[in-house]
């Protein structure tokens, strides 16, 4: 287990959404202080606060993706292509980790059957930022 995973399951034990525990603990990849982090994520933890949007653990990751791979120009925005190829393969290795990408399915809400718990959805929001971001 990484210490970013370690990191995220600590600070999601002490409240942090799945969204802010990802992104929080990949923080060192990007340069963006932790309390920005923290609060550009916290509207998208239970699935975008409904549970029927995407895994709040991924999307904190796809905005490190953006941080990380964006370079900002807003005159000639060329790093689009690239950073949407960086997040079709997260979402790709998070469906796979997981079983699915959309809070309330993950959870089992209507099936009654978890597919995958916070921790666990956590521990894959970190792997596959670590998989895409840190090589």
């Amino acid at each position: 287990m990484s210490e970013r995973v370690q990191l995220a399951d600590e600070l999601h034990r002490k409240g942090y959404s799945c969204s802010q525990s990802v992104a929080v603990a990949c923080a060192d990849l990007v340069d963006v202080p932790k309390e920005i982090l923290f609060k550009a994520t916290e509207g998208f933890g239970a699935g975008m606060g409904t549970m029927d949007g995407v895994c709040g653990a991924l999307t904190g990751g796809l905005l490190i993706a953006g941080l990380k791979n964006s370079t900002g120009n807003l005159i000639s925005p060329k790093s689009k292509p690239l950073t949407m190829k960086i997040s079709k393969a997260m979402l790709n290795s998070f469906r796979e980790k997981s079983g699915a990408l959309i809070c309330r399915e993950l959870k089992g809400v209507d099936t009654g059957k978890m597919i995958c718990s916070c921790p666990d959805c956590i521990k894959h929001g970190v792997e596959v930022v670590e998989e895409q971001l840190d090589k």
